[in-house]
Parts: structure tokens; sequence; C-alpha cells
């Protein structure tokens, strides 16, 4: 069978699909990977080296997209190269139930077999298969560096000849993957961490980071999947007027906070920014789906009247395309090789998707032309 991985066509991203290292797991599998030319320059990956890992690079990827079993991308697949697909194709992405009407459309008029990486569902066996995850961990990593960039001041504590320099102070409001991520990097670069998260359960992964765990004594709002679930108008005014006062102490404030499936709720307001210092820096990594930081702008950075950069996030995984690429590419490989049949315990070089698999099953947003039913609480 014949796995064809095109070059991404979104504004901004730079990673690819699937990377020169993992190439041999298709291949011993008995599938055939064809990788179109230049697919992986913007991660640093030539054609020389998919060649040399025992892929065919193509310059007429069309023809073979027309052809193919299974297509992998990154982002979801333009409208107009799902078409080409044939019936009964296989395409493993980023897809979103809730914001790609059109090619959902697409995928069923083409009869394609659409699989989303963000509903690849939290259980241990998926865990090798969980994009979000891997991603979350370098936009965490990345949003550190972007703080420390952007700020006017040292992270770590410094003893010098001409006085001492005290330590960055660091919040971060989240304490999921990227989240933790965020801390653990502020925390090397020397900055004093404290981070707050809305489950009480994330106070223990926080200390092990060394960073100070803020307890607001409000109600859980666990929610599925490790997730935090949505909280009500009167317990988010409550939660904001008790972070307030860390916020105001804050030379770098980190948002990493998301529902899956809503937009990403608001943390932090205006008012809140206003009582920042002068020179503090807020980084807010959920702006491309409505900002924890009221008047965050993804792809932009915004200086406030009090002189506050706030920086809205936009493509971070993909600000680290090597890496980011390398982990993805893991992720959509376990996940394709779950649909790998043997035969005496050898491959076959065929996919058969086992829809009774509850990973295939929760994955799968369409199938033989019909959509199939999800809702957010399958994150």
């Amino acid at each position: 069978m014949l796995v064809v991985v095109p070059k991404e066509t979104a504004a901004g991203e730079k990673r690819v699909a699937l990377v020169p290292d993992v190439v041999s797991k298709l291949t011993k599998a008995n599938l055939q990977v064809i990788v179109e030319s230049g697919a992986g320059l913007n991660a640093t990956f030539t054609d020389e080296q998919y060649k040399n890992a025992g892929a065919s690079v193509s310059a007429n990827i069309d023809s073979d997209l027309t052809k193919a079993d299974v297509v992998l991308s990154v982002q979801t697949l333009p409208v107009g190269t799902i078409a080409k697909l044939k019936r009964g194709a296989i395409t493993i992405s980023f897809l979103s139930v809730n914001s790609a009407p059109d090619a959902i459309a697409s995928f069923e008029k083409s009869a394609v077999t659409a699989l989303s990486l963000e509903l690849v569902p939290r259980i241990s066996r998926a865990q090798s298969m969980d994009a979000l995850t891997s991603q979350a961990l370098c936009a965490g990593y990345k949003a550190a560096l972007v703080a420390a960039e952007l700020a006017p001041k040292f992270f770590p504590l410094l003893m010098t000849a001409a006085g001492t320099i005290t330590p960055a102070n660091v919040v971060v409001l989240g304490a999921g993957v990227a989240g933790l991520q965020a801390i653990a990097t502020a925390k090397r670069l020397g900055a004093v961490v404290s981070a707050y998260d809305v489950r009480p359960a994330s106070a223990d992964e926080v200390k092990s980071m060394g960073a100070k765990f803020i307890s607001l004594e409000l109600e859980a709002l666990e929610g599925s999947g490790g997730y935090a679930r949505e909280m009500s108008e009167d317990r988010a005014l409550r939660q904001q007027e008790l972070l307030t006062p860390y916020i105001a102490a804050a030379d770098v404030l980190i948002t990493t906070a998301a529902v899956p499936g809503r937009s990403a709720p608001q943390l932090v307001t205006t008012k809140m920014v206003a009582q920042m210092k002068s020179g503090s820096v807020v980084v807010d990594l959920a702006a491309e789906t409505g900002g924890n930081v009221q008047g965050s702008k993804a792809g932009e950075t915004i200086i406030t009247s009090n002189g506050v950069k706030i920086w809205g996030a936009k493509d971070v995984p993909s600000q680290l395309p090597f890496h980011a690429s390398q982990l993805f590419a893991r992720n959509v490989v376990n996940l394709l090789l779950l649909m790998s049949k043997t035969e005496n315990g050898k491959p076959t070089g065929q996919l058969v998707p086992d829809f009774g698999d509850e990973i295939i099953a929760a994955a799968t947003v369409t199938h033989e032309g019909r959509s199939e039913e999800h809702t957010s609480e399958l994150q």
C-alpha cells in the first residue's frame, strides 16, 4: 500500500508529517512511502535524507495523491487536495470537528476515512500517538524562551561585583503539558516560578518541577482526559480577583489554559494587566483559540499603555520544526501501524482500520461517506 506525504500548504506551517528517521518503520511493514520533493526542508530534512531512509521523492505529488492509500499531513488537507483522493483512502492529520466543516464535507463526498489526531483518546495505550501532547511540549518550551527574550531583565539570580541581580518572577497559568514544560524551562533559566491550575491534582506536578503552586481554595474543575472543564461566570470572576495580586507581582506571565473543542477560557482581564509593572511580559499560548488574556492577538506583540508586552502565540510548534516534526512523525507512525495487518506475526503490507479498537473509533471523523459523531468530551 502507498503512503504519501505532501508539503504543508498552510501559512506559517514549517513541520512535516514524516521524518527520515521513521520511514524504515513503514517500509518494514511492507508499505511504500512517497514524500513530495521539498516537504521536509523547512524542518531541515532534505530529499536526500528521505531517499537514504527508503522513501521515494516525487516532484509530481498530484499524480501520487490519486493513487495514495494513506495520506499523512500535519494540518488538515485542503479541499482541493481531498477531492483528488480515491475512495477508501485514509488520511491522518490534525482535524478539528468544530472548525473544519468544508474539509469534513469533502472527506464525506470523497468517501475518505479521515482520522484526527486531536481526537486520539488520552489513555495509556494511546500515549505514543498523542500528538496534542507532543506538540504542547514544544509550545511550552518555546513560551519560556520567548518570555526570556522579551523581558528586559535577567531570569536567573546573579552575584556580581556591581551587586546582586534578583531573579525574575514568573507565573504560569495552566499546568498541563505546555504549562509544565514552560515551568521546567523557566526554572532551568533561573527564574522563580509559581503556577496555578484549576485542578488541585496538578499541585504535586508543579512542585516536582521546583515551582510553587498557587492555591486559591476554589472548587476543582477536573474534566475528562486530564483536561480542565469549563467554569461558571461567578467562579471565573472570583478566580480573577484572587489571581490579581500574583499577576501584579510577576515579571513574566505565561498562560496555557485550554478547553478542547471550545474557545480558550479568559483568565486575565485588561484590568489585571493594567496592574502589572512596566516592562512585564505576558505570553498567551492560547491566543489562536480566543486567548487567555483579554486583548491578546495571535501572531502579534502588543504593548499596553502601562508598558506591558503581550505576545500572542501563533504556530508555536512550527517555530521548533525539527523536533516538533520528529515527535509528530512518531505519533503518526504509531497510529498508522496500529492498522497494519499481520499474518503469522509478519506484516502483510495491508492497512485495515479496526473500528472496534477504541483508539481508531475515537479518532475517526469520516468513513465510507459519512461523519462519525464526536463531542469535545472525547478529550
